[in-house]
């Protein structure tokens, strides 16, 4: 089911803002941020590529960017630079993010052609932002679990999602360990958001589909959507939405899929968790 038919050429970045009962997503190529509500469809351009949000409040988003996380009021269209988000680095952007349960904020960087190792994941906490895991060529699958006792990322391009322990304020500790390995089925992790009851839903890039996956890894469930390259999912209540691309897409595909880059939606799928709050 289709519940926002503009096209992206590269979807991104869902984020369900539990008080305003409102979906909000980009387009990253595309410099946008996009939402619905009872009232239609809107968006704001940027004069750079955004990517990742969370709420702050009620009317206040954190966004990422090209060149730093800044404080966005949706009334006003005011911005407020937070911190510089290798601003320095004119090769890189902000790619898949997501507040965690202490308050912070992971940010995941890559190359804009995904340059090899060019990227990195950060966190964002009380004004500190530190770099996590240098290294990294496609940030994604940001997510946590209900207990807040771990994290989840990945890097696209290894086929695997890796899961790291969190100290009391949510920093990492020790070493991230292997959750779920899809090389050997040739599928991209992409984007993900933890279900309440602890389900880890993926976006498989080219896989048309987001699938549930249980701590042990094993594979639970799929949800099919009609476009090659879903992106990132996003619970609104039991609702699934996910995001998708029509980037790397010829004109053959776009002729095949013609609903690609839309954002769709699956009502009655899994109850969600609620979007954590970023703490200033």
């Amino acid at each position: 089911m289709i519940f926002d038919a503009r096209p992206c050429a590269l979807g991104e970045g869902p984020l369900w803002h539990p008080l305003r009962v409102q979906l909000f997503w980009f387009d990253i190529l595309n410099r946008r941020l996009l939402t619905r509500d009872a009232s239609g469809a809107k968006e704001w351009q940027f004069p750079e590529m955004v990517s990742a949000a969370a709420w702050l409040d009620h009317d206040r988003l954190l966004i990422a960017s090209e060149s730093r996380l800044f404080r966005f009021d949706l009334t006003t269209g005011k911005e407020e630079t937070l911190v510089a988000l290798e601003a320095e680095n004119p090769t890189t952007r902000s790619n898949d993010g997501r507040a965690d349960p202490m308050g912070g904020f992971w940010i995941g960087t890559m190359g804009k052609a995904a340059e090899s190792g060019a990227g990195a994941i950060w966190r964002f906490y009380r004004g500190e932002l530190r770099k996590l895991f240098p290294g990294i060529t496609i940030s994604n699958a940001i997510s946590f679990p209900p207990d807040g006792r771990t994290a989840c990322f990945t890097d696209t391009v290894t086929g695997r999602v890796m899961r790291v322990a969190l100290d009391g304020e949510g920093w990492p500790k020790g070493q991230p360990e292997v959750f779920l390995d899809l090389s050997a089925e040739g599928l991209n992790p992409d984007g993900a958001v933890f279900d309440a009851t602890g389900l880890l839903w993926l976006a498989e890039w080219g896989a048309s589909r987001v699938a549930a996956y249980a701590p042990d890894g094993s594979r639970v469930r799929s949800v099919a959507f009609d476009a090659p390259h879903t992106s990132c999912p996003a619970f609104g209540g039991d609702t699934l939405y996910c995001t998708t691309a029509l980037q790397g897409m010829d004109a053959a595909a776009r002729v095949a899929h013609p609903l690609a880059g839309q954002t769709f939606m699956a009502p009655g799928i899994a109850q969600g968790q609620d979007e954590h709050q970023v703490i200033l």
